[in-house]
């Protein structure tokens, strides 16, 4: 493939890791295929980091680090709207290896790295916004403010549905801040890491920059857990299941480091009475179906009125029965394959479990025949307390909810343990003012007449409760990668105390 070319992949010709020397030639750690998921077939093999190559880019992440964060942060900004436009130029080549390596389809890829581009964007003008305060000392003839320092080397480690924006949320917004960082990506989609890991060297390299970005490719026993306990680094930005992220947050905590943890989501829509249906129906079936339901944001859960919870859930099957599912690739294509056979196996079983709850498959739930991992989206009226509706899945599963009463809606809503994104529709301001309130969405992320998936890079990206808290992206996410210094400035003859205190002789007070 003509795109596989224009980034540098091929097959069996990587190491696990690069850093300033290069890609690595250590091959005592075996080698990483990298699978079709729409076919299953190998797109091309890494040679996975040692240890050894681990400590090799630790090391030459803090030396760069020294001399990156003594760079005025426009001239980081530079560097980074230089990786802007060569992700611009090789946006259709990327955009094709996410959805080949991943599986979401080809729109979904090109918008990926159009959200990298944009937060790029976004950085480039934050390095000349990352703005202190100045206070009012109440001593006379002081002065107090605050700054902000670049952090170190940080961590990010990325999840397989969105094998690139992620990183770039973090390590555009990092580098503008003054920090190197070292990306471990999941194991399932090594070669677009790779891909962008080769634009960014050549931008590096053509501008005379240190070492500010490295890749280190490894299983998570080793490489990953060498990571997180690391104390050179003092933040990880960790992207995946809550599970996982209860545990490194404990262990980057333990050593008193800081975390950025985006983790599970079990996203609701409601549905009120006074709802649009088309924009509802349309919003639904993005939120649930886009990236074969493996979005973090996807919809889960839609709460529907009684009265019309059969035309609505009608509409959403015959809207289902429409969905275009095979290669990612072909421009006709709304649905790709699951990532893997273990995707497919937990679709299998949360279906048979919610059934077992009393659950009911409206439309779909069959995995289709032929090579590769495609299933049917599926819609399943549940009900809100059933154990399998609070859980996660990552999968085009749909659970439909009738409720009675708004409260209680709001409520079910609520009652998970998840709290990244919620969506009400309504054309009641009275309904849509509380959603948003104290009273409302107890998630990060609250819409009104908008989907629960496809957050533009301005806004803080996060969420509350077992999505772990933290924020990435835009607004001021930024200071999670930096550190705050109070500074107060003495310019008088005089030694007054804070809060009035005299300690020993007058005349030093």
């Amino acid at each position: 493939m003509d795109f596989l070319k224009q980034l540098g992949i091929e097959k069996n010709n990587y190491g696990g890791c690069t850093g300033p020397g290069g890609w690595s030639e250590s091959k005592s750690e075996g080698t990483l295929d990298s699978l079709n998921p729409a076919t299953d077939e190998v797109i091309a093999s890494v040679y996975q980091a040692s240890e050894n190559d681990y400590e090799k880019i630790m090391t030459s992440s803090t030396e760069a680090f020294a001399e990156w964060r003594m760079v005025p942060a426009p001239k980081r900004g530079e560097m980074v709207r230089l990786m802007a436009e060569s992700l611009r130029n090789n946006k259709d080549a990327l955009g094709s290896l996410v959805a080949l390596e991943m599986g979401k389809i080809k729109q979904e890829g090109d918008g990926e790295v159009q959200e990298m581009i944009d937060i790029a964007d976004f950085a480039v003008g934050l390095s000349r916004q990352l703005y202190g305060l100045t206070m009012h000392s109440e001593r006379p003839l002081h002065r107090m403010y605050e700054q902000w320092h670049p952090l170190g080397p940080v961590g990010v480690i990325s999840a397989f549905n969105f094998p690139v924006a992620v990183w770039s949320w973090n390590a555009f917004i990092a580098a503008v801040c003054g920090d190197t960082v070292i990306w471990k990506p999941s194991s399932s989609v090594p070669l677009s890491a790779i891909a962008v890991q080769n634009l960014c060297n050549q931008v590096l390299e053509e501008g005379g920059f240190p070492p500010v970005f490295s890749l280190i490719i490894g299983p998570g026993r080793t490489i990953g857990e060498r990571l997180v306990s690391d104390r050179r680094i003092p933040l990880i930005s960790f992207t995946g299941s809550t599970a996982m992220g209860k545990r490194i947050g404990g262990i980057v905590g333990e050593r008193l480091g800081k975390t950025i943890l985006e983790l599970g989501g079990n996203n609701g829509i409601i549905i009120d009475d006074s709802a649009d249906l088309n924009l509802a129906i349309s919003s639904v079936l993005f939120g649930a179906v886009g990236t074969a339901g493996q979005r973090c944001t996807s919809t889960r859960r839609v709460f529907i009125p009684e009265k019309s919870f059969d035309e609505i859930s009608a509409k959403l099957a015959e809207t289902y029965s429409q969905v275009t599912i095979g290669n990612p690739l072909d421009e006709s294509t709304l649905m790709g394959p699951l990532v893997n056979e273990s995707a497919v196996n937990e679709y299998l079983d949360a279906i048979k479990r919610v059934c077992d709850e009393g659950g009911e498959v409206l439309y779909g739930g069959e995995v289709l025949d032929g090579a590769g991992n495609f299933v049917q989206p599926t819609l399943i009226k549940a009900k809100n307390s059933y154990d399998t509706v609070k859980e996660e899945t990552f999968a085009p599963i749909l659970y439909l909810i009738p409720f009675g009463d708004f409260e209680d809606a709001l409520d079910e809503h609520n009652d998970v343990p998840q709290g990244l994104s919620s969506s009400i529709f309504t054309t009641n301001l009275k309904n849509a003012e509380k959603f948003l309130s104290h009273r409302g969405s107890d998630c990060g992320i609250a819409n009104v007449n908008i989907g629960t998936s496809g957050a533009e890079v301005g806004g803080a990206f996060g969420g509350e409760k077992e999505t772990g808290g933290g924020r990435e992206s835009g607004s001021d996410a930024w200071k999670a990668y930096m550190r705050r210094q109070t500074n107060t400035i003495n310019w008088s003859n005089e030694l007054p105390l804070a809060q009035g205190i005299r300690f020993g002789d007058e005349s030093s007070n």
